[in-house]
């Protein structure tokens, strides 16, 4: 083995022309060796290379002098095996983020109605003799508004475009913040490397394939590798296999080291054998698909070559759903290319499912857009009727041929006024009230420490029913600190003053807790000035060296006066010897050994203790049994781990004794002192979790932890109150109760344990993914639950993906968690959770105030512009005049009510859930209630107004004469109302006082008084192309007070109790149970629903009516259980099947990717054979 170092000679590897350069090892023979596992890594190894030095001789480094350092050769590593580095996504460009918000169904509708009347205005058939033709009712539209007609398309269209540019404006910024954050994080980690016989930090990318790692205990693998060398070496890879036994590795049995994996025990070397997307950490991240070219390349790879698993599309960031499915039948391969095709295209489009705002809102624009169509359609076939009566029944004309074109002129007036109907009845305003509402929350929020990366999340979490948290650095500080003690026969509740303990037992104390502790675990100073000071390494020895402190001692110069080398033997801590301990060599030949561990281990060993004098005394078990009952469980019950540390000396006359008898060893020991170490609860987390259950959000904690210590801090936390009947469970007994026989999962069984469940302690990731599916898909409870979670681990990521909202830890969490999560706490608090609670339900308030305003404009505006159009032929509103108040006003509206900032009073009720309709029954009350008050006064003042005013009538003037006072009052008098009304909108839940805070936002004050100032102008100047003739003061006057007895009828509503009102419907609702069923025949399930599926088909929903669909729905459903036999897997992707057919465990992306990852026992759906 001399020769173990020595490089291989480059003339034989580039001889072998299909080498990579000068390296005996391809990237690809390494990354096959890096999937074998345990004996087989080992036999492959020995087979293919002879032992991992011959690896290390192939790839030209030294075991113990590792790489040269020199930049060429860094370089040539690096362009050949990769950078171990893991390419974000690439941010969409601002062009693609456009066109996702060209995808809104409002705004197709609006697009749609913009064009039709676009191309209206510029169509002009000629003239005929327009005598003989009969001067048909309401005569040809006047100069004024054919020459405007085009400024009604072209304003809607101007408003479309500012809405999507705002949207993706939006969206670009975000992404560009959330990278920012990446960064920073990426540059702040470093790892231990070989180079040059040095042992230097570099930063984690810069590590290459065949540098020479040192690891230790606590450290997250960067990259892949393979042991050189190991001690008692042992490894979490609960991350990528989801199994939580530690792995132990050695050279003989398991060498392999896998990236994103902790060191639990030991220390060692590896040299790194793949780095970045070739990595176990990349090649995951990459199926999730968080790097899109690689996905590109799938799909060309999938055309070539391999099993159809090859094919599977990894679901992207920002939640694409791509079903990772096989392609199922030999008719799918044959459909391949253009399921390629498909597929890139299908990217852009698809959305994560449907938060429960965008589903009720897209349902709300469904239901308002088909009123506003039958209302068209109905005017139009009036004002046809009407005409054809009047001119061919009444004048007895006949048709004449030279007269077709004028009759087709009136026909597409009439056709105009019905689209302005249509216009007027779709709400402009609410896909930009959306957005202005969450772009402003999610501003704000980034000051309330939370990063934000999906922006319907924001709003997705107001109606949160559920927060499954993690316990550790969440609800905890995750600093381990020591708060009570047993130090010479006394037992101090906080950690004594260092004069008040024997000097001696001070100083073996602190001597036993330098020396016996890892040397890389230390405590340092703040990174900014005020802060905790940080600790590094093991966090249970970081609590010990926290005493040291507290103790007003240093551990530095003794560790320096002992250096790890001159310790003469150590006992590393694992898992079944619960302990540590460390051998010094004494001046004169003697040993002492220093140990700590669990107290109930180590006391065991214990036959004496140092008393009050610091002198050993006796130590009997009978005096062990009180310590445990007087000490021990008194410090367990209040969640503390309890720590022994103890010593031995052996005498130098006794010789050496044999260290590999270790339980010999370790026994007759001097117990110095118990300490009880917490991680303590964050101060203002009790007060956070106590706002949560005020605002009907149910608490549970998931974690590792054991169940006393997880049940003591949830108690004190609040989510165990004394005198509840809750449950505590741990992951063992969890799964008993909810699955069947065959290890299934059963809902009904999760339903009849998750509502009282408050507490899941030693629970798996599984575990976490099963509880939160579970609580998601159930639908006991009046209200379907939204639950958002908490995670940190890579392990989290499916739970973190499935839930309706993921909060990842900025400063713990992995990237993995990151990339699964929708919001990022960056200060890791709980507290952040609540505030997100806050804004969540703002928006949602904010959107609710926007379309009580908006639907009272609507349905006057309509009603007016009906009634005129078929009473009068024309309407008392023109278009321009509509538009100003349609267009402008909604926006400026949009505005003013959705920067409302959120109060405490939102956290004071019950959260909405996901059935809960957007519009209540009070709204529905208050918008009628006021529309029927201006209706009231508009036709009043249209068919009495030129009396009371004593003015000329504006009614059936003749054709282009000059704008009349009468209909300018009109106009007036309704934009006043509506004014007047955005105040009194500023309140959904029938409060009296609608001032309340509006001084706090100055949004809202300076847009009512923008709109007034403006209506003025156009009054007053706007002339022929508004249709408005200046008005007098007195006349001034009295629309202002007019639009005052808003305030007032406003008051008069809120008088009316709701609950008498039972015939109002509640509109916008979410989707029921029943619909649930439905739903899952539709192929796309979690995409979109039926009214988005319909419009993305044909995208012209107006014209087609969406009953069709419904009834098809119900014809096929009746059909469900037969066909659910025949159906092929793939249409069984549907998130709600399991729930249905719990036979069946569909294999959506979730499930797929965790069996990628967790190795979990899911069992697939056979292949079918259609």
């Amino acid at each position: 083995m001399a020769n173990n170092t020595a490089d291989h000679p480059p003339g034989n590897s580039v001889a072998e022309g299909n080498h990579d350069g000068d390296f005996g090892v391809t990237m690809k023979e390494l990354k096959d060796l890096m999937t074998q596992r345990s004996a087989e890594a080992v036999s492959k190894i020995q087979e293919e290379f002879g032992d991992v030095q011959g690896i290390c001789r192939r790839l030209k480094t030294s075991p113990i002098e590792g790489l040269s350092g020199n930049p060429v050769d860094l370089e040539k590593r690096q362009a050949l095996f990769g950078k171990n580095f893991i390419p974000p996504k690439k941010p969409k460009t601002f062009l693609q983020l456009v066109w996702e918000a060209l995808q809104d169904v409002t705004l197709i509708i609006l697009e749609i109605a913009a064009i039709i009347s676009l191309g209206l205005s510029f169509y002009h058939p000629p003239g005929g003799n327009a005598e003989a033709c009969g001067q048909a009712a309401g005569g040809v539209e006047d100069e004024g508004e054919s020459q405007a007609g085009w400024i009604e398309g072209a304003a809607i269209l101007f408003s479309v475009i500012i809405v999507v540019l705002v949207t993706a404006f939006n969206d670009w910024s975000k992404e560009k913040q959330f990278r920012g954050l990446q960064n920073r994080i990426e540059k702040e980690q470093k790892f231990t490397v070989i180079r040059k016989g040095q042992v230097i930090q570099i930063p984690v990318a810069e590590i290459v394939v065949g540098d020479i790692a040192q690891i230790k205990y606590g450290d997250l693998l960067p990259a892949d590798g393979i042991l050189i060398q190991g001690n008692d070496l042992k490894l979490d890879e609960s991350t990528l296999t989801g199994e939580t036994d530690q792995v132990r590795k050695s050279l003989e049995k398991d060498p392999m080291l896998l990236s994103g994996t902790h060191v639990m025990e030991g220390s060692g070397r590896m040299m790194v054998s793949a780095v970045g997307l070739n990595s176990q950490t990349g090649i995951i991240v990459t199926l999730l698909g968080s790097s899109e070219h690689e996905e590109e390349k799938k799909v060309k790879k999938s055309k070539k070559q391999g099993p159809p698993e090859n094919r599977n599309k990894a679901k992207t960031q920002d939640g694409i759903a791509l079903e990772i499915q096989p392609l199922k039948s030999d008719e799918a391969a044959e459909s391949e290319e253009k399921e390629e095709v498909k597929q890139v295209k299908k990217v852009n489009v698809t959305k994560k499912e449907k938060s429960v705002l965008q589903g009720k809102l897209t349902r709300l624009a469904v239901q308002i857009g088909k009123a506003g169509l039958f209302m068209s359609a109905l005017t139009v076939i009036i004002l046809i009727v009407y005409f054809a009566i009047d001119t061919f029944g009444v004048q007895k004309r006949a048709w004449l041929a030279e007269c077709t074109p004028i009759y087709i002129q009136y026909f597409v007036k009439f056709f105009i006024i019905g689209v302005t109907v249509l216009v007027v009845a779709v709400p402009e305003g609410l896909p930009l009230a959306v957005t202005i509402s969450l772009a402003y929350s999610v501003k704000k929020m980034m000051k309330d420490n939370n990063l934000v990366r999906h922006l319907d999340a924001c709003e997705t979490m107001g109606n949160a029913t559920a927060i499954c948290s993690d316990k550790t650095g969440t609800l905890t500080m995750n600093r381990m600190t020591v708060v009570q003690a047993y130090i010479g026969d006394t037992h101090y509740k906080s950690v004594p003053e260092p004069d008040v303990i024997n000097p001696g037992t001070v100083d073996i104390l602190i001597n036993s807790i330098s020396v016996n502790s890892a040397y890389t675990t230390k405590i340092l100073p703040p990174e900014q000035e005020g802060g905790l000071p940080r600790h590094v390494g093991n966090k249970t020895e970081c609590a010990l060296l926290g005493l040291v402190l507290d103790l007003k001692r240093d551990y530095q110069p003794i560790r320096e006066e002992i250096p790890e080398e001159k310790l003469y033997k150590v006992y590393t801590f694992n898992s079944s010897r619960k302990s540590m301990s460390t051998v010094l060599k004494n001046a004169d030949g003697g040993f002492r050994m220093y140990s700590k561990g669990a107290s109930e281990i180590v006391l065991r060993k214990c036959s004496r203790i140092l008393d009050a004098q610091g002198q050993p005394r006796i130590f009997k078990p009978k005096d062990r049994d009180e310590m445990v009952r007087k000490v021990i469980e008194p410090m367990a019950c209040d969640g503390l781990r309890t720590i022994c540390v103890a010593y031995r000396d052996f005498p130098a006359e006794a010789g050496e004794p044999n260290w590999d008898k270790e339980n010999e060893i370790l026994s007759e020991l001097t117990c110095i002192a118990v300490v009880g170490i917490e991680d303590p609860v964050r101060p203002e987390v009790p007060e956070a979790i106590a706002k949560c259950q005020r605002a009907g959000i149910t608490v549970r904690m998931v974690t590792g932890d054991n169940i006393n210590t997880a049940r003591s801090i949830a108690t004190k936390c609040g989510i165990l109150l004394p005198g509840e009947d809750f449950l505590c469970l741990e992951g063992k007994e969890f799964n008993q109760q909810i699955r069947n026989d065959k290890g299934e999962v059963e809902q009904e069984r999760l339903d009849k344990v998750w509502p009282k469940l408050r507490v899941l302690a030693r629970s798996s990731p599984t575990d976490k993914h099963t509880l939160v599916k579970g609580i998601i898909d159930s639908t006991v409870g009046e209200t379907r639950q939204v639950v958002a979670v908490t995670g940190d681990g890579t392990n989290d990521g499916p739970a973190l993906k499935k839930a309706d909202v993921g909060f990842a830890m900025g400063i713990a969490g992995t990237d993995v968690a990151k990339e699964a999560s929708d919001i990022i706490l960056t200060d890791d608090n709980f507290t952040s959770i609540v505030k997100a609670v806050m804004w969540g339900r703002n928006v949602y308030d904010s959107i609710s105030k926007f379309l009580q305003f908006q639907l009272t404009v609507n349905v006057v505006a309509v009603i007016v512009a009906f009634t005129g159009a078929c009473i009068t032929q024309d309407s008392p509103l023109k278009a321009v005049q509509m538009l100003w108040v349609n267009l402008i006003m909604d926006t400026l509206a949009s505005l003013a009510l959705a920067t409302e900032p959120p109060t405490e009073s939102l956290l004071l009720r019950k959260p909405y859930g996901r059935d809960k309709p957007l519009i209540s029954r009070t709204m529905m009350k208050n918008i009628l209630g006021h529309a029927v008050y201006q209706l009231i006064i508009i036709f009043t003042l249209l068919f009495a107004g030129e009396k009371f005013f004593d003015i000329d009538s504006g009614r059936n003037t003749p054709l282009h004469s000059p704008p009349s006072e009468h209909y300018t009052i009109v106009f007036n008098v309704f934009v006043m109302m509506q004014l007047f009304n955005e105040i009194n909108a500023r309140k959904i839940h029938g409060e009296r006082n609608v001032f309340e805070g509006v001084y706090k936002n100055p949004i809202f004050c300076s847009v009512v008084l923008g709109t007034f100032a403006l209506q003025i102008i156009i009054v007053q100047f706007g002339g022929k192309p508004f249709s408005c003739h200046p008005l007098a003061i007195d006349q001034w006057l009295w629309c202002v007070f007019i639009g005052v007895g808003e305030l007032l009828w406003g008051q008069l509503i809120t008088s009316i109790p709701t609950h008498h009102l039972k015939f109002l419907k509640e509109a916008g609702h979410g989707i029921t149970k029943e619909e649930i069923h439905k739903e899952e025949l539709t192929e796309d399930t979690d995409e979109i629903d039926h009214a988005e599926m319909e419009l993305r088909r044909g995208q012209i929903l107006w014209f087609r009516g969406l009953n069709r669909i419904q009834t098809q729905i119900k014809v096929v459903n009746a059909f469900r259980s037969s066909l659910f036999e025949l159906e092929s897997p793939q249409s069984r992707s549907s998130i709600h099947t399991f729930t249905v057919h719990p036979e069946f465990v569909p294999q959506s992306e979730e499930e797929a990717r965790i069996s990628e990852e967790t190795g979990s026992e899911i069992d697939f759906l056979p292949e079918s054979s259609s």
